[in-house]
């Protein structure tokens, strides 16, 4: 990996050849040299190839939310059996997991050349006179934004990474150990991942003009996120600590900022973050990353990431049925007649009987933006969900994850086997930077502050029923949403309250890949996975050797060859 480059080669910044040269001093076409790097002009163009790199990334170099999600309790892998794709298989289950898994290398590569990418960016803006590049000090911040949004997704799979800067020459890359022997913990390293989005929230503005471009709200919000990451310190084998209050005070402050002062609401149907007709227009999307189709390219830039999560469902989709919700994730939405969660006996139910299944339960109407089920409408259409979508249904069941799909008819479908999809996908919903505050509040004894909040999210839910119906108006099942009332149908106390959030936290952002993440920032990811695995291994034998163990599954390992690579430099993690 380099930071300093003699060529970069960007396709949308291709030069005319004029004049009779001689042909040793003709610049070749799409050749850009680092002394020509002085112009806004070119630094831009550095600066739009960072923003695409990492969103199209393929799927077994993705770290789309659903890979994080098969790691949680909301999703098996899926695909074609154990066998499609045994890496993810192992990471679902954990404890076939080792240095050299599959599908974890590239993550890691891919990551550091996007990282090389925003450095490259940054070096080329320095190097430009404010005078003649207005746009300098709000471009560099939007470069440091992305560098800290790949190091924070790589931070939060494998904890311990090397942090290059673009200060870092390549002689420097080789050096950089992934945990130094001076940093007692990882807390140091959150800090330049917060610098980062801190710089960003101090230079962006709060507004862009082009859709896509980060702007203060979004640098804020992650910043936030990562104040909520060291709230909840870790040893050095991955275990909780305590909760630094101050660091989530700080966070709560962030959050009321974004609140108060960046214009953003729930939308008013939870399906609008989830359809393309709504792309850069819901109002509850802080920032989300942008795929086209019909952009002038050859095939547009599609969200390569999530080409295996498509059903295996002819006519409309010909792969690959990976991404499916489980029978415990299902379990959740169902609700008592009171319209509540059943928190202590929601897995209770099993599937041995699907109309009795469905029409004998209340669901949280959630549940029907969230996962594919046989008979019911598949993406508010008309067209209603098929079980022969399912490719491997005597591995993984019937049902599928919906929300980063499209309908059937979208015009930002693309087939190449693989199905492809031009829909823009949402890194930052208003509806969790409110779980966010409510959770700070929590935590901070103010859990009667949070109750207002989570009701919120709740009412947003119950009102976001009218496209799950029927075309004749009638629905799958009964949907019920109530308010927790303190007193009458909950008692507010902090250890329900915590509960509750949890538990909203879940529904509100399930099959999204925060679910997993959440679990490990709290310190109950172990507790969590080992009860699920208890319980859905009566349903998936499958299963039988699925563990998390305590001080290793938090992360991923660090690839066996990156350590091969750094010869010594860095270090793996605890348990491999």
């Amino acid at each position: 990996m380099k930071t300093t480059i003699k060529y970069i080669v960007v396709g949308v910044l291709s030069l005319s050849l004029a004049g009779c040269q001689d042909i040793l001093d003709v610049t070749p076409k799409g050749i850009i040299t680092e002394d020509q790097l002085t112009s806004a002009e070119h630094v831009d163009g550095l600066v739009t190839a960072a923003y695409a790199f990492m969103p199209r990334t393929h799927a077994f170099d993705t770290q789309n939310p659903w890979i994080a999600s098969l790691r949680s309790d909301d999703a098996y892998k899926g695909g074609g059996g154990l066998s499609d794709q045994t890496p993810w298989y192992q990471m679902e289950v954990f404890s076939l997991v080792n240095a050299s898994v599959g599908n974890n290398d590239g993550v890691w590569y891919r990551g550091y050349q996007g990282i090389s990418r925003t450095n490259t960016a940054i070096n080329a803006i320095l190097r430009i006179e404010d005078a003649d590049y207005p746009l300098k000090q709000a471009r560099l911040a939007e470069m440091r934004f992305l560098r800290g949004w790949i190091y924070f997704k790589l931070k939060r799979r494998f904890k311990w990474i090397p942090y290059i800067d673009e200060t870092a020459t390549s002689d420097d890359i080789v050096t950089i150990p992934n945990r130094p022997e001076d940093m007692p913990n990882d807390l140091p390293l959150w800090q330049k991942i917060f610098d980062d989005f801190a710089f960003a929230a101090q230079n962006l503005p709060a507004n862009q003009e082009e859709v896509g471009r980060a702007n203060k709200f979004a640098a804020l919000a992650y910043q936030a996120k990562t104040l909520m990451w060291m709230g909840y310190p870790q040893d050095n084998n991955h275990q909780v600590t305590n909760i630094d209050r101050e660091k989530l005070t700080e966070a709560l402050s962030l959050i009321d900022m974004i609140i108060d002062e960046g214009g953003y609401d729930l939308a008013e149907d939870f399906a609008n973050n989830f359809i393309l007709e709504y792309d850069n227009a819901s109002p509850e999307s802080l920032w989300e990353l942008q795929f086209t189709r019909d952009d002038g390219t050859p095939r547009g830039n599609l969200n390569e990431g999530n080409g295996l999560t498509a059903p295996w469902w002819n006519p409309y989709f010909s792969c690959c049925d990976f991404h499916k919700a489980t029978y415990n994730m299902v379990n959740a939405f169902r609700v008592g007649a009171d319209g509540l969660p059943l928190f202590d006996t929601y897995d209770e139910a099993e599937l041995t009987d699907y109309d009795a299944y469905f029409d004998g339960n209340t669901w949280d109407p959630r549940l029907g933006h969230t996962v594919g089920i046989p008979g019911f409408p598949w993406k508010y259409q008309s067209v209603r969900y098929d079980s022969a979508g399912s490719r491997d249904p005597g591995i993984y069941g019937y049902f599928h994850s919906m929300k980063e799909n499209v309908t059937t008819d979208s015009p930002g479908k693309w087939d190449e086997f693989w199905m492809f999809n031009s829909k823009n996908q949402i890194e930052v919903r208003f509806a969790e930077v409110l779980l966010w505050k409510a959770e700070i509040l929590i935590q901070l004894d103010r859990q009667d502050e949070a109750l207002p909040i989570i009701n919120r999210i709740r009412e947003r839910a119950s009102n976001s029923a009218t496209r799950l119906a029927y075309p004749d108006g009638s629905y799958p099942v009964e949907y019920r949403v109530e308010p927790y009332v303190d007193g009458v149908n909950i008692n507010w106390t902090k250890e329900n309250a915590w509960e509750a959030l949890i538990w909203e936290n879940r529904l509100e952002m399930a099959m999204e890949g925060r679910r997993f993440f959440d679990l490990v920032r709290w310190g109950i990811a172990a507790e969590v996975m080992n009860a699920h695995f208890e319980k859905e291994r009566e349903r998936r034998s499958w299963l039988d050797v699925a563990f998390f163990t305590t001080g290793r599954d938090e992360y991923l390992p660090i690839p066996q060859n990156q350590i091969n690579w750094a010869q010594g430099v860095y270090q793996q993690n605890p348990g491999y």
